[in-house]
């Protein structure tokens, strides 16, 4: 065992704690944006209809 395994477990799991916080604000923007597009069609539609 390396002297400085703790220091390596706690670097790796900064590391990974940011790419999954990165992940999850990506699909939270990408649902949004979605969410927003449906919400735009759905105007349009009813634009449409009158």
């Amino acid at each position: 065992m390396s002297k400085n395994n703790d220091a390596n477990r706690k670097k790796n799991k900064k590391k990974i704690d940011q790419k999954k916080r990165k992940i999850q604000n990506a699909e939270a923007e990408r649902k949004a944006r979605l969410k927003q597009i449906r919400e735009d069609f759905k105007a349009r539609k009813a634009d449409d209809s009158l």
